[in-house]
């Protein structure tokens, strides 16, 4: 099978591994399935999110990981007409996956704006502040494109739930008037359909396996994949139960343990 799963709620919550994944997706690998890492989060570069996860002893190589940051800088460099300078609202990772893409890259502030950026790209800004928040609102009322990496509301970290990238991306649509005209992340299909490009397997195929049931479940649904989901992270088992039937997952696991059984059951089909 090939198994496209997220990273913050179900390989980890900050620094802290959910315990027995590395080791079931290890045995996952070592049975024949294909592991793909698919996650919206957009702070980290995919070198850095490599070197993370090879340390936490998780199977890997350099084609197993697909971000939002990526996808992102790729889909902005393919817009017609080519931008010529991008504003960035986000972490350093983000602003190196657009400088790979060959793009101009500025920060958002009164130096960035005076550059008059054709395109605004918003992802999750842990240095958020009120004064860059403001630039970047300005930067859209001035006419640039506006596009985020992920609409997801919250992050989930090691003690608690924090704000996530939708929560910058609804400031700066309130401030500006303006909705993004492209979101590049879950539950939107792209992610998925390049990770399953990368694996050379059909989407539909795939296996998800997700906390979030509107971004990851909600994206699984989308390209016609099974889907597994986490009480590791943001969804708990009331949101799901409570949730219309067509937005449920296939299966539902609370940790490593009865992920692996449920995994069992859908690869006997």
């Amino acid at each position: 099978m090939l198994l496209l799963v997220d990273l913050d709620g179900v390989v980890y919550r900050g620094a802290v591994p959910v315990p027995g994944m590395s080791e079931l997706l290890r045995a996952r690998v070592a049975a024949g399935d294909r592991v793909m890492y698919v996650t919206n989060n957009s702070r980290s570069h995919r070198d850095e999110y490599h070197a993370r996860l090879a340390a936490m002893g998780l199977p890997l190589d350099d084609r197993s990981i697909v971000t939002a940051a990526r996808a992102t800088a790729v889909l902005v460099a393919e817009l017609e007409p080519r931008p010529g300078r991008v504003m960035y609202i986000g972490g350093p990772g983000l602003a190196r996956e657009l400088e790979d893409a060959g793009l101009d890259v500025v920060g958002p502030t009164e130096e960035g704006l005076a550059a008059a950026p054709d395109v605004l790209v918003v992802g999750v800004d842990f240095d958020l502040s009120y004064e860059r928040l403001s630039v970047a609102a300005e930067a859209v009322r001035r006419g640039a494109r506006f596009v985020a990496t992920n609409r997801d509301p919250v992050y989930p970290a090691a003690e608690r739930l924090t704000a996530g990238a939708g929560a910058i991306v609804s400031a700066i649509a309130t401030a500006s008037g303006r909705q993004p005209e492209l979101v590049v992340g879950k539950p939107e299909p792209r992610l998925f359909e390049a990770a399953a490009e990368q694996a050379g397997v059909p989407v539909a195929d795939a296996v998800v396996i997700g906390d979030n049931l509107l971004t990851d479940i909600g994206a699984a649904r989308a390209v016609g994949a099974r889907s597994v989901l986490m009480l590791t992270g943001v969804t708990t088992r009331a949101d799901a139960e409570a949730a219309p039937a067509r937005q449920r997952p296939t299966a539902i696991a609370a940790d490593a343990d009865e992920l692996a059984a449920r995994l069992e059951e859908l690869a006997r089909g």
